[in-house]
């Protein structure tokens, strides 16, 4: 488990946080990516997952987590690429997930939004990185949109229960939070939760158990408030976590410990902090 502990920044105290799922790997942060890591560090982030989505981003996660020691990786093809997922793309993937600091399969899913690949790849793609992360015995990192009930359907055909996964950018309701909580798997609550419309989405928060939820940025994207329509950054998942501590009665440093711990569960090769 990760113990809680206090960084002395700025003549202010701040508690430890994750962020679970961010893009350091999108080109928005081509000409100050130390920056943004270093800004992060600052402010208590002690921990980044950067996420891939396909096979080039996945390489170029695994060479910022190499750089970075607070940065870790996930590796995987996400559905808008399933068409191009093929055995070359799934042995590339094996590979890299062979580094310490690769934490998880992911992102994968089903996106029935924008269907840029076609459902049949989407599904195929989707259960066969599954089986993937069962061989690698890591966690899954799984993106629905519009597809809620495919994809916990290909996740419970699969027995992803087995190795674990998280909701990430969870968009359902309350119904569908408790199927995913039924499954053993976390929700991950990004900038959305901050925002002023995102009723059902704070109900989610309110009901899901604290030893379920994790926080991401899910950044350059989905930027919380008071920074939304700005390019988002792993500083700004504190105010992830201050949503979502309102929203069960806990303090920040409540929150922190538990979500961090949580991390620390799922995402077993993030180490401790001391």
């Amino acid at each position: 488990m990760f113990s809680l502990c206090r960084l002395r920044t700025g003549g202010y105290d701040t508690v430890h946080l994750v962020d679970t799922h961010a893009h350091l790997n999108d080109d928005k942060y081509s000409a100050d990516l130390p920056e943004v890591i270093e800004r992060a560090r600052a402010a208590g982030v002690e921990r980044i997952i950067c996420c891939g989505y396909d096979v080039p981003s996945s390489e170029r996660a695994m060479e910022i987590a190499s750089e970075f020691e607070c940065v870790y990786a996930t590796v995987g093809v996400h559905p808008h690429d399933a068409k191009h997922y093929n055995a070359q793309a799934r042995s590339r993937i094996a590979r890299l997930a062979n580094n310490r600091k690769v934490v998880a399969v992911g992102e994968i899913g089903l996106d029935f939004h924008y269907d840029f690949s076609p459902r049949e790849d989407q599904l195929a793609a989707f259960a066969d990185q599954i089986d993937l992360a069962r061989e690698l015995k890591l966690p899954i990192v799984a993106h629905s949109r519009e597809s809620n009930s495919e994809a916990l359907q290909v996740l419970r055909e699969s027995a992803a229960n087995a190795v674990g996964c998280v909701f990430h950018c969870f968009s359902g309701d309350e119904a569908f939070a408790r199927e995913v909580l039924d499954m053993g798997f976390y929700i991950g609550f990004d900038g959305p939760v901050t925002y002023k419309s995102s009723d059902t989405l704070k109900r989610v928060a309110q009901m899901c158990p604290a030893d379920r939820i994790l926080i991401e940025t899910d950044c350059p994207y989905l930027t919380p408030v008071p920074y939304r329509g700005k390019r988002n950054e792993p500083t700004y998942v504190r105010y992830v976590a201050e949503a979502v501590a309102a929203q069960k009665g806990l303090s920040l440093d409540e929150l922190a410990v538990i979500t961090t711990n949580n991390s620390a569960v799922l995402f077993s090769r993030l180490g401790v902090i001391d």
